[in-house]
């Protein structure tokens, strides 16, 4: 055997010759190295930020949330013997203009030791403690959209206040979580003045420590939970500052790695048929190395130095730009991410990347260089060999070998590693069903009866012949055509979704915190704005559900699957009928008049993940009183109605002594809602008015930036499909030109030599094209209904559209690569024969 720098010599002179054939290998390993790295790499920063601006993002080491009420004296003496120690009130309010306009806000009330991380900036610069007495930090949003600036004055519940300045960026706000308006910031001592904190009101206390150094926040949390047992509070350290975030940003990134992946594989396909067309034009090297001594083994090992380095190159090429990625996505993106990543080499995602394109490029490359081992040196000079040499067994296991271990690397680097069997095992099938249809058609067409016109006759030959490119055809335009249909009936579903969720008779207004003792008068101001208003009203409180089926929520070591209710506090209710939008499943609903020991109905999905039956108990944790209730029904809830959809309902006197307000959905006229958006929250200071349309903006705009993040990830895989089908055109470039030079020297034009090969790809696309849309819209529903957990509603005439458009598209690409086939000369074909 050759030693390895003889080897390497050989092919490097060689490949120093012409490259030109490994082009495609490069493009192909290039983008989809790059795809997985960039997003492996922006998810990694973007995790890696929250975490190193962990204490910032949360407002300290650890914080103690209690809803609906404040902490008490011991507890805040518990509090500040752990450490320093910081008090905020977050609420929803209306922030209410001296010229009437109002708009629901976020108001924050501060103490004097915030922040104890990070920096308050104001336009005018850093801020240390609360506003002045009397004056008020506002959001920029808020300013803009009731047109005020600093010196104005804008009204909180029964104060108005001076504004002070204009909020450029509030340290903690990613780890306040989501919010239906802007900022506002006063001092914790202006805001019983307000008079918007009254029995009953919803809003949340926050405590927030700065521990002295080296203390550790799961101690410190766990020694006071057993200090005040019964204190109801929701603990959070600052390794985990934004979890919602940090979940959202992890699985997104998950999905779509998992779609870099199979655009990886999609490329594989052009690698392989990249190298079959570069070993192709490198035949008569072959035979000269074979006819000069050299076995088949150190011709293969010289071939695959070449295509080694090529493949080298290229990832490398794709790590670069992966690792870049981060700063230029966060640079363009802006604000949509919710922080912006650093510029740093995250090695994890890149090794994988890397390991992705070298399994890749072995298990591809290696099947047509293989072939190379058994076809003799006289074969070789010969430009056409009938039939494809049969692989080895130690050719196949390498190349299962490195597919089981490309499976292996995507489900064990998965968050959620069933997801990733489940898609992988998908993308398999797809391909399986493409090889085997890519069979089929060839199989059928040979069965055919001969049409009687040549071109046609031509046209059916070529899908059958020895040697035929039909399966790498159906593979590449399969692929293409399926990646299409998917991405539009993704968008047209999830544009329907928006559509749907908005019934025709929405509620114009959610109204939060109206005084229980005020609810007549409520409803007598609504109905004197539109006598055909609807009003639907129920008591509202805040809790966190302590236990279920007799297991501790506190004492479980990982929250079940699909468990949300037990993350923080959640809504409660309680009501003598089953609500609007409910319906029971099973068990039975109490009587009107019911009083006796506490029930609750539990929606249907939250009882499977917490696995409750009926009778189980279910405790909630409600202004630090522990209630236990036993389970009497579970309910399906129409969650898309726009209504109040409670996952817990309990029976009438469970909370009627607690304090508690009230909260409302109203549909009213157009003309009535302008005016009920002025006089309700003068008449009411303390409630909260939501405009539906204000709430609909907001989950269109999240949904279409989720949308578009699938797309640009699936555009990569319609790229690398695009290069499967130029490669699959190339490899069988040989063949094409021998067919044209041949039917030229017969007497054929040009025209018609295009257009045997034009019918040829149209009768493909016809074919894939009916396949393309049963895979795309099956791969599309598992996308909508079980990622975004949406009704699968695809536009029939977007998506059909778009598969004409893609199959039309496939049959210029294919036409286009045949036309330079139609300039070959005859005698330099003739001679190769």
């Amino acid at each position: 055997m050759l030693p390895l720098a003889t080897l390497w010599r050989i092919a490097r002179r060689d490949l120093a010759t012409r490259i030109r054939g490994l082009r495609l290998l490069a493009v192909c390993l290039f983008l989809g190295v790059a795809t997985l790295a960039a997003i492996g790499s922006l998810t990694r920063g973007i995790t890696a930020e929250l975490e190193t601006r962990g204490q910032t993002i949360l407002g300290g080491d650890i914080e103690f949330s209690l809803p609906q009420r404040e902490a008490t004296a011991a507890e805040m003496a518990a509090f500040r013997r752990e450490g320093a120690a910081s008090a905020t009130v977050r609420m929803r309010a209306m922030a209410n203009a001296p010229d009437g306009e109002a708009l629901l806000s976020e108001l924050k009330a501060v103490d004097g030791a915030y922040p104890l991380y990070g920096d308050l900036q104001l336009a005018s610069g850093i801020r240390r403690g609360p506003p002045p007495t009397g004056r008020i930090w506002i959001g920029a949003d808020l300013a803009s959209r009731l047109d005020l600036g600093p010196a104005d004055r804008v009204k909180f519940g029964d104060k108005s206040f001076v504004i002070d300045g204009i909020i450029a960026d509030e340290p903690d706000r990613l780890g306040e979580g989501f919010t239906l308006g802007p900022v506002a910031i006063i001092g914790l001592s202006d805001l019983p003045a307000t008079g918007l904190i009254q029995p009953g009101s919803l809003y949340e206390s926050k405590y927030r420590l700065r521990l002295p150094s080296g203390a550790d926040p799961e101690a410190v949390g766990k020694t006071l939970t057993t200090e005040f047992p019964g204190a109801g509070w929701d603990i959070t350290d600052a390794g985990n500052g934004a979890p919602g975030t940090r979940r959202f940003i992890e699985r997104m990134g998950q999905f779509l790695s998992l779609v870099g992946l199979a655009a990886l594989v999609i490329a594989g396909i052009g690698v392989g048929n990249g190298v079959a067309s570069y070993l192709s034009g490198k035949r008569p090297g072959l035979a000269t190395l074979k006819v000069l001594g050299a076995d088949s083994g150190t011709v293969a090992r010289i071939y695959g130095l070449q295509i080694l380095a090529v493949a080298s190159v290229a990832i490398l090429a794709g790590l670069v730009v992966g690792a870049l990625a981060p700063a230029a996505i966060g640079w363009i993106a802006g604000d949509v991410l919710p922080v912006k990543p650093g510029i740093a080499l995250y090695p994890l995602p890149l090794g994988v990347s890397a390991a992705y394109g070298l399994l890749i490029a072995i298990a591809f490359a290696l099947p047509p260089l293989a072939a190379t081992r058994h076809v003799p040196a006289a074969g070789l000079y010969r430009a056409a060999i009938g039939g494809a040499a049969r692989l080895d067994r130690r050719t196949i296991a390498a190349v299962a070998t490195a597919l089981i271990a490309i499976v292996a690397l995507a489900v064990g680097t998965a968050r959620e590693p069933m997801f990733a069997a489940g898609f992988i095992a998908a993308a398999a099938a797809l391909l399986l069903i493409l090889v085997a249809l890519g069979w089929l058609v060839g199989r059928i067409a040979s069965r055919l009866p001969r049409p009687k016109r040549p071109l046609l006759r031509l046209a059916l030959a070529n899908l059958h012949r020895p040697g035929s490119a039909t399966g790498a055809l159906v593979v590449a335009l399969g692929l293409g055509l399926t990646l299409f249909v998917t991405l539009a009936a993704i968008q047209t579903s999830i544009t329907a979704e928006i559509s749907r969720t908005v019934p025709q008779r929405a509620p114009s207004f959610f109204i939060l915190d109206i005084p229980r003792d005020d609810a007549a008068r409520f409803r007598a101001m609504v109905h004197q704005a539109d006598a055909r208003a609807e009003i639907n009203m129920i008591p509202a409180l805040r809790g966190r559900i302590t236990e279920f089926g007799g297991q501790r929520v506190d004492e479980l070591a990982e929250l079940p699957e699909g468990a949300w209710v037990l993350r923080g506090d959640r809504g409660l209710t309680y009501s003598d009928r089953v609500p609007n939008g409910s319906t029971l499943t099973e068990g039975q609903w109490w009587a009107p008049d019911y009083g006796g020991s506490p029930l609750v109905s539990v929606d249907d999905q939250v009882a499977a993940a917490l696995s409750l039956e009926i009778g189980d108990t279910l405790s909630v944790n409600v202004l630090g009183v522990e209630v236990q209730a036993k389970v009497a029904s579970f309910r399906t809830i129409d969650w898309d109605n726009f209504g109040l959809n409670y996952a817990m309902v309990f029976s009438p006197g469970t909370f009627a002594a607690a304090p508690h307000n009230m909260v409302a959905t109203v549909a009213v006229g157009e003309d009535a809602e302008t005016a009920l958006s002025r006089s309700i929250p003068r008449a009411f200071p303390s409630a909260s008015l939501i405009a539906v349309r204000d709430v609909v903006s907001q989950v269109t705009s999240l949904l279409t930036q989720m949308s578009q993040a699938i797309a640009a990830a699936a555009s990569i895989a319609i790229l690398a499909g695009i290069a499967v089908l130029i490669g699959a055109i190339a490899a069988s470039r040989e063949r094409r030109v021998y067919d044209s030079v041949i039917l030229k020297l017969l007497g054929a034009t040009r025209g018609q030599v295009l257009g045997a090969q034009g019918m040829e790809y149209a009768v493909l696309a016809a074919i894939l094209a009916a396949l393309a849309l049963g895979l795309g819209l099956a791969g599309a529903w598992y996308v909508v209904t079980q990622l975004f957990e949406f009704a699968f509603a695809p536009d029939p005439w977007v998506v059909g559209l778009t598969l004409i458009g893609g199959a039309g598209l496939s049959f210029l690409i294919g036409i286009a690569g045949s036309w330079p086939l139609l300039s070959a000369k005859p005698a330099s074909a003739l001679r190769s024969l």
